[in-house]
């Protein structure tokens, strides 16, 4: 059967073993991508991070519900923790959204990032593509939490909404870790608990030590998201945001930066593998990491001497 055919021609299952293929790597997920290719860049991706705790979840079951109110469909790509020892993911956000699975307006699926970081970022871009040429107007990606694999994965949005909530106390360390560069609009959960105030001066300060690097100061929204307070306004400010992007071609800029990464990442991931499968088939790789260990030669001039080969 072609999958991509079905997929294009409004199956869901397909759109579900399309993922699957891709997530699993099995051997037809190039072809499928292949063809899926020329149907996308239609929709509009928004990726939602933020420490564990913060209610993403719960707020992107929110968000997704004020879209479907404006008639729109939406993907929702929620990336998972796996378990080191059983390769399991937990799933959690698949139950919190168990209402939404209903709709047939939209699509959730759970990837597990099963320990790997470069290459989630990878299969999540696909997937986003996947959902893109099923024809959903809104895919937002659901991150785990704040590190450099998410910063990744929010590379593959349009929009990224970073959602901080008072009361953790790593509040603005968060913040530091590079999370003020990507975010384009701030959204301070839980804002009926004590400490909002303070967390939302705190951001604002922040924002005034960069004010002159920003060409786009990002907003500050409240929400208590599990009372449904500030949703309409939240995803009223995602509209406008993406309104802006258009408007300022940061959108046509933004997705020519993400095709150059994606295809520099394709070709070290493809070098990578062709050099790893053909070393170490003939043992020259052990040979190698051997003469290295004895100090008899060093990784610098060994790696520049194989590329030369490759490059040959």
């Amino acid at each position: 059967m072609d999958i991509a055919k079905e997929l294009l021609a409004g199956s869901r299952l397909a759109l579900s073993r399309a993922i699957t293929a891709v997530e699993n790597e099995y051997d037809e997920a190039v072809d499928i991508m292949k063809k899926l290719y020329p149907h996308t860049g239609n929709a509009y991706v928004i990726g939602i991070t933020g420490p564990p705790g913060a209610g993403k979840s719960t707020l992107t079951d929110k968000i997704v519900k004020e879209y479907r109110r404006l008639g729109k469909t939406v993907g929702v790509i929620a990336i998972d923790p796996t378990s080191p020892f059983s390769g399991g993911a937990i799933l959690g956000d698949r139950i919190r959204m168990n209402e939404l699975t209903l709709d047939e307006g939209v699509f959730i699926r759970s990837m597990g990032t099963r320990g790997s970081l470069g290459g989630l970022s990878h299969k999540t871009a696909d997937a986003v593509k996947i959902m893109d040429a099923a024809g959903k107007d809104v895919i937002i990606v659901e991150t785990v939490g704040v590190g450099q694999s998410e910063v990744d994965i929010v590379k593959a949005a349009d929009t990224t909404l970073v959602v901080v909530v008072p009361g953790l106390g790593d509040d603005i360390q968060a913040i530091k870790a590079g999370i003020l560069e990507i975010a384009d609009i701030f959204t301070i959960n839980k804002a009926d608990r004590d400490g909002a105030d303070k967390l939302n001066v705190e951001l604002e300060m922040m924002l005034d030590l960069y004010q002159d690097k920003l060409e786009w100061r990002p907003p500050i929204k409240r929400t208590v998201a599990h009372r449904n307070e500030g949703i309409a306004e939240l995803v009223q400010t995602l509209e406008e945001y993406y309104g802006y992007l258009k408007e300022t071609d940061k959108l046509t800029e933004r997705r020519t930066e993400r095709v150059k990464a994606e295809v520099l990442a394709m070709l070290e991931e493809n070098i990578g593998r062709y050099v790893t499968r053909t070393m170490q088939s003939d043992g020259e790789f052990e040979q190698m990491v051997q003469q290295i260990q004895k100090r008899e030669a060093d990784p610098y001039t060994l790696v520049a001497d194989l590329l030369k080969r490759l490059l040959k």
